[in-house]
């Protein structure tokens, strides 16, 4: 992971100096917003840097369950940043706006963001492969961000150029604001996904639906499951459950059953820990909420075979 950060940290940097010599050449506050933006990627992905660092940690006595969670600081960060890069862009297109400049040197200018475009293209394209392999947030995060600049870059070059074909002068300020709100709305879903996380969403569609096929697999007239739970931190995926067996087994057989199950869980569901605890049939461990188990057999909401245990 550290690779892609690195390469994401160098092409940033090289993408603000083309980006800055754009607007040096030009005076255009398009290509100001578009440089703001970079500038926000080169803070980000060197914070993404140190989180990663912690998020790699094993798990100690203090974090049993690991350090997965701290990746979601950087999504976060990320999100935040962005929406500071949005309001500084907007206050200077606002001023510019009020008082409107001619744009110099476009051609120049404009071939300069193009290269910067294109670098970030490349790189987004590559890192979000990669965050998809590794179900990175972190790297998805940075790539989504990469490929909202590219976009941002796309609208700023229509805009500039046609300032000098139109000769209006407003146009360059107006792609500013534009610019500023279309990075918003990317800043405030990184802050969303961060905190999902950081409240321990379920797992995705695709994966509970994994999960249940998987059971579906070892239900028998002896065995179920029910309270199937499940959540995500960082990279890794838990899921955690009952399972009721008859209580005639003997403690080996039942642990026999138990590992085939997180075998076949494991085995389907990527970086996954289960956790499954074994019960005999008709009783019941005490739940959240204070509720008392229910001595005389299941909880008839869990029980019921209309109702998938994936929605408890």
């Amino acid at each position: 992971m550290r690779r892609y950060l690195y390469v994401s940290l160098a092409a940033a940097f090289g993408v603000i100096a083309l980006k800055l010599g754009a607007w040096y050449l030009t005076g255009s506050v398009g290509f100001l917003s578009d440089a703001l933006e970079s500038l926000v990627n080169v803070v980000a992905a060197g914070f993404a840097l140190f989180i990663v660092g912690i998020a790699g940690r094993p798990p100690d006595s203090d974090h049993p369950y690991g350090h997965t969670k701290a990746e979601y600081f950087s999504s976060a960060l990320e999100g935040m940043l962005i929406g500071v890069a949005a309001l500084a862009i907007a206050a200077e297109a606002v001023r510019r706006l009020l008082s409107p400049q001619p744009v110099h040197a476009v051609p120049a200018g404009a071939a300069l963001n193009l290269l910067a475009t294109l670098i970030n293209l490349g790189v987004a394209r590559w890192m979000l492969g990669g965050a998809q392999r590794m179900r990175s947030i972190v790297l998805e995060a940075d790539a989504r961000h990469l490929l909202a600049d590219v976009w941002t870059s796309v609208g700023v070059l229509i805009g500039v150029a046609l300032v000098p074909l139109t000769g209006w002068l407003w146009l360059d300020p107006m792609v500013g604001i534009v610019v500023a709100g279309h990075i918003t709305g990317e800043g405030w879903r990184l802050v969303a996904r961060s905190v999902d996380g950081l409240m321990d969403r379920s797992l995705p569609a695709a994966d509970l639906a994994e999960v249940e096929r998987v059971l579906q697999g070892f239900r028998s007239d002896e065995v179920r499951f029910d309270h199937v739970r499940t959540r995500r931190a960082g990279t890794r995926r838990f899921v955690g459950m009952h399972m009721h067996m008859p209580a005639h087994w003997s403690l080996g057989r039942a642990a026999d059953f138990r590992l085939q199950v997180e075998r076949a869980l494991t085995r389907h569901i990527a970086g996954v820990v289960v956790t499954i605890e074994m019960l005999p049939q008709g009783q019941e461990s005490l739940q959240e909420g204070g509720q008392e188990a229910n001595p005389q057999g299941a909880d008839p909401a869990v029980a019921s075979p209309s109702r998938s245990p994936l929605a408890d």
